[in-house]
Protein backbone atom coordinates (compact mmCIF):
# COMPACT_ATOMS: atom_id res chain seq x y z
CA UNK A 1 0.00 0.00 0.00
CA UNK A 2 1.04 3.27 -0.52
CA UNK A 3 2.93 5.13 2.23
CA UNK A 4 4.12 8.96 2.35
CA UNK A 5 5.59 10.56 5.57
CA UNK A 6 6.80 13.78 6.72
CA UNK A 7 8.54 15.28 9.71
CA UNK A 8 6.31 17.43 12.38
CA UNK A 9 6.51 19.01 15.46
CA UNK A 10 5.45 15.78 17.19
CA UNK A 11 7.89 13.66 15.13
CA UNK A 12 7.72 12.14 11.82
CA UNK A 13 4.02 11.11 11.03
CA UNK A 14 3.76 8.07 7.66
CA UNK A 15 0.25 8.51 5.84
CA UNK A 16 -1.10 4.94 4.66
CA UNK A 17 -3.71 4.77 1.19
CA UNK A 18 -5.87 1.51 0.46
CA UNK A 19 -8.29 1.88 -2.38
CA UNK A 20 -9.20 5.68 -2.24
CA UNK A 21 -8.49 6.31 1.43
CA UNK A 22 -6.63 7.25 4.14
CA UNK A 23 -6.18 3.35 6.66
CA UNK A 24 -3.31 4.77 8.88
CA UNK A 25 -1.84 7.28 10.57
CA UNK A 26 1.51 5.95 12.59
CA UNK A 27 4.57 7.55 14.20
CA UNK A 28 7.89 6.79 12.31
CA UNK A 29 9.00 7.71 8.44
CA UNK A 30 7.88 4.94 6.12
CA UNK A 31 7.86 5.97 2.48
CA UNK A 32 8.17 8.67 0.37
CA UNK A 33 4.63 6.97 -2.13
CA UNK A 34 2.87 9.63 -4.02
CA UNK A 35 -0.32 9.84 -5.54
CA UNK A 36 -3.29 12.33 -5.07
CA UNK A 37 -4.56 11.17 -1.66
CA UNK A 38 -1.14 11.65 -0.31
CA UNK A 39 0.00 14.52 -1.78
CA UNK A 40 -3.69 16.18 -0.01
CA UNK A 41 -2.87 14.00 3.06
CA UNK A 42 0.77 15.52 3.51
CA UNK A 43 -0.40 19.36 2.62
CA UNK A 44 -3.37 19.41 5.04
CA UNK A 45 -1.01 17.60 7.57
CA UNK A 46 1.61 20.66 6.96
CA UNK A 47 -1.06 23.23 7.24
CA UNK A 48 -2.68 21.63 10.21
CA UNK A 49 0.85 22.11 11.90
CA UNK A 50 1.70 25.53 10.66
CA UNK A 51 -1.82 27.42 9.72
CA UNK A 52 -3.70 25.89 12.33
CA UNK A 53 -5.90 24.06 9.42
CA UNK A 54 -9.18 23.25 11.53
CA UNK A 55 -10.58 20.09 9.37
CA UNK A 56 -9.20 17.50 7.43
CA UNK A 57 -10.80 16.99 4.34
CA UNK A 58 -9.81 13.24 3.45
CA UNK A 59 -11.40 10.27 2.14
CA UNK A 60 -11.13 8.01 5.92
CA UNK A 61 -11.29 3.86 6.18
CA UNK A 62 -11.03 2.93 9.73
CA UNK A 63 -10.78 -0.86 10.20
CA UNK A 64 -12.55 -1.87 12.72
CA UNK A 65 -15.50 -3.06 14.26
CA UNK A 66 -18.49 -1.19 14.04
CA UNK A 67 -17.95 0.36 17.44
CA UNK A 68 -14.83 1.18 16.67
CA UNK A 69 -16.34 3.35 14.09
CA UNK A 70 -19.03 4.87 15.82
CA UNK A 71 -15.95 6.01 18.18
CA UNK A 72 -14.09 7.48 15.19
CA UNK A 73 -17.09 8.72 13.78
CA UNK A 74 -17.65 10.79 17.32
CA UNK A 75 -14.03 11.96 17.34
CA UNK A 76 -14.27 13.29 14.39
CA UNK A 77 -17.31 15.41 15.41
CA UNK A 78 -15.14 16.89 18.16
CA UNK A 79 -14.58 20.45 16.70
CA UNK A 80 -10.89 22.01 16.34
CA UNK A 81 -9.61 23.17 19.88
CA UNK A 82 -12.52 21.81 22.12
CA UNK A 83 -12.73 18.40 23.85
CA UNK A 84 -14.73 15.83 25.16
CA UNK A 85 -14.76 12.99 27.55
CA UNK A 86 -14.90 9.64 27.24
CA UNK A 87 -17.78 9.04 29.48
CA UNK A 88 -19.54 12.18 27.05
CA UNK A 89 -18.92 9.68 23.67
CA UNK A 90 -19.90 6.51 26.00
CA UNK A 91 -23.41 8.46 27.04
CA UNK A 92 -23.97 8.69 23.41
CA UNK A 93 -22.97 5.88 22.40
CA UNK A 94 -25.14 3.91 24.99
CA UNK A 95 -21.71 2.57 26.00
CA UNK A 96 -19.26 2.23 28.97
CA UNK A 97 -16.72 4.73 29.22
CA UNK A 98 -13.90 2.20 29.23
CA UNK A 99 -14.54 0.17 25.80
CA UNK A 100 -14.69 3.83 24.42
CA UNK A 101 -11.15 4.82 25.41
CA UNK A 102 -9.86 1.26 24.41
CA UNK A 103 -11.60 2.42 20.81
CA UNK A 104 -9.85 5.47 21.18
CA UNK A 105 -6.82 4.11 21.60
CA UNK A 106 -7.42 2.17 19.10
CA UNK A 107 -7.28 4.78 16.50
CA UNK A 108 -6.07 4.05 13.53
CA UNK A 109 -5.73 7.45 12.01
CA UNK A 110 -4.65 9.84 14.93
CA UNK A 111 -3.72 13.66 14.45
CA UNK A 112 -6.53 13.70 11.54
CA UNK A 113 -8.98 11.76 13.57
CA UNK A 114 -8.63 13.87 17.20
CA UNK A 115 -8.70 10.94 19.56
CA UNK A 116 -5.73 13.48 21.78
CA UNK A 117 -9.18 15.72 22.04
CA UNK A 118 -11.03 13.09 24.16
CA UNK A 119 -10.29 12.98 28.05
CA UNK A 120 -10.75 11.40 31.00
CA UNK A 121 -13.00 12.41 33.34
CA UNK A 122 -10.38 13.64 36.24
CA UNK A 123 -7.55 14.83 33.78
CA UNK A 124 -5.88 14.07 30.30
CA UNK A 125 -6.37 10.19 30.12
CA UNK A 126 -4.39 8.39 28.00
CA UNK A 127 -2.66 8.66 24.51
CA UNK A 128 -1.19 5.52 22.03
CA UNK A 129 0.93 7.74 19.89
CA UNK A 130 5.13 8.12 20.27
CA UNK A 131 5.56 10.32 23.35
CA UNK A 132 2.23 9.20 25.47
CA UNK A 133 0.65 12.20 26.89
CA UNK A 134 3.14 14.31 26.60
CA UNK A 135 2.48 14.14 22.58
CA UNK A 136 -1.57 14.68 23.51
CA UNK A 137 -0.69 17.37 25.51
CA UNK A 138 1.53 19.44 22.95
CA UNK A 139 -1.69 18.45 19.91
CA UNK A 140 -4.12 20.27 22.65
CA UNK A 141 -1.62 23.29 22.79
CA UNK A 142 -1.14 23.42 19.00
CA UNK A 143 -5.31 23.82 18.97
CA UNK A 144 -5.29 26.34 21.97
CA UNK A 145 -6.95 23.87 23.76
CA UNK A 146 -4.94 23.51 26.84
CA UNK A 147 -5.66 26.16 28.86
CA UNK A 148 -8.59 23.46 30.18
CA UNK A 149 -5.95 21.30 31.60
CA UNK A 150 -3.10 23.46 32.13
Amino acid sequence: MPVASLDTPIGPLSVEERDGAIVRVGWRYEGTDRSDLLDRAMDQLREYFQEGREVFELPLQVDGSDFQRAVCDAMLAIPFGETRTYGDIARDLSAPPQPVGNACGGNPIPVIIPCHRVLSATGLGGFSGMGGVETKVSLLRHEGAAGLLI
